[in-house]
């Protein structure tokens, strides 16, 4: 019985720091967000006056919100299945005996480890509509970055760019667990690469497929540091087509000192990012794979 009990303290000594950790910088946070939603927050975090749903209310009938809550889901829409396919590709590729592999994967890695802030300065000065590198090697007159009907898919190509190597690796580190006696087997019965890529290659890459799916559309549905660098944040006509609902969350809390509202968006976009999460979570049974 003592040895039992001692074997308890232990385990509980052992998960105590995770456990407080998930207490402190996951739940305590969503708890709080959800209450402040509920208020009037008053300034240097005294003078609260509960509202209940007001903030929903304002924010609901607001045609903001919904024009901003297309614009993510457009984004995500544009960004995830591109990357995710570009990568996939480059993955089989580069998961083969091709000369100088090492080095390629180690280029289309590297976006993932450069600053955000020289990532967005390189790609304001690639989109600028007078000396941009674009504009002015194909002799192009395009206003990347300000025209609100094609902004939105120059953010979408410079997120696509910069997780190609993340999704990429993580695809690598599942096509190196594939057997080799599959694609041994077929190629003995007459299977093409196109067919051993569509029998073999996606049924058993299929969970990785999966996760990387999941957690990119997560990202991407909070994407803001791109558009708050890009974008800028007030002169830009083409920011109402473009921003987030990360963006608007930081509009209202940290320009407006409107942090009930904000606190609202956030919620708001759990809640999205939740459905799409479940939703995800109840179709990979018809398509994801388990050995």
């Amino acid at each position: 019985m003592r040895s039992r009990l001692s074997q308890n303290i232990w385990g509980w000594l052992f998960v105590l720091p995770t456990v407080a950790g998930l207490i402190i910088l996951n739940i305590y946070p969503i708890i709080r967000t959800i209450w402040q939603s509920l208020h009037r927050v008053g300034d240097f975090g005294i003078g609260h006056e509960f509202i209940g749903f007001d903030n929903y209310r304002r924010i609901l009938t607001d045609g903001v919100l919904w024009q901003t809550l297309w614009n993510t889901i457009f984004y995500t829409i544009l960004e995830v299945p591109i990357s995710i396919a570009i990568a996939l590709v480059l993955a089989v590729f580069l998961n083969g005996k091709i000369r100088g592999r090492t080095a390629f994967r180690t280029i289309f890695f590297l976006p993932m480890v450069a600053a955000p802030a020289a990532v967005a300065m390189v790609w304001l000065w690639l989109y600028n509509s007078q000396f941009g590198l674009i504009n002015n090697v194909f002799g192009l007159n395009v206003h990347w970055v300000t025209d609100s009907n094609i902004a939105i898919f120059s953010l979408a190509i410079i997120g696509i760019w910069g997780i190609i190597g993340y999704n990429m690796i993580l695809f690598l580190a599942g096509l190196q667990n594939i057997p080799r006696d599959y694609y041994e087997a077929s190629a003995i019965d007459g299977a093409t690469g196109i067919r051993q890529f569509f029998k073999i290659t996606l049924p058993l890459i299929s969970p990785m497929l999966f996760f990387v799916t999941v957690t990119r559309v997560m990202a991407a549905m909070q994407i803001f540091d791109s558009i708050f660098m890009v974008m800028g944040t007030s002169a830009n006509p083409a920011l109402p087509r473009t921003q987030s609902l990360v963006f608007l969350f930081y509009r209202y809390a940290f320009m407006e000192r409107n942090w009930g509202l904000g606190a609202t968006v956030v919620v708001i976009l759990m809640l999205v990012i939740s459905l799409i999460t479940v939703f995800q979570l109840l179709i990979q049974k018809k398509w994801v794979h388990y050995e």
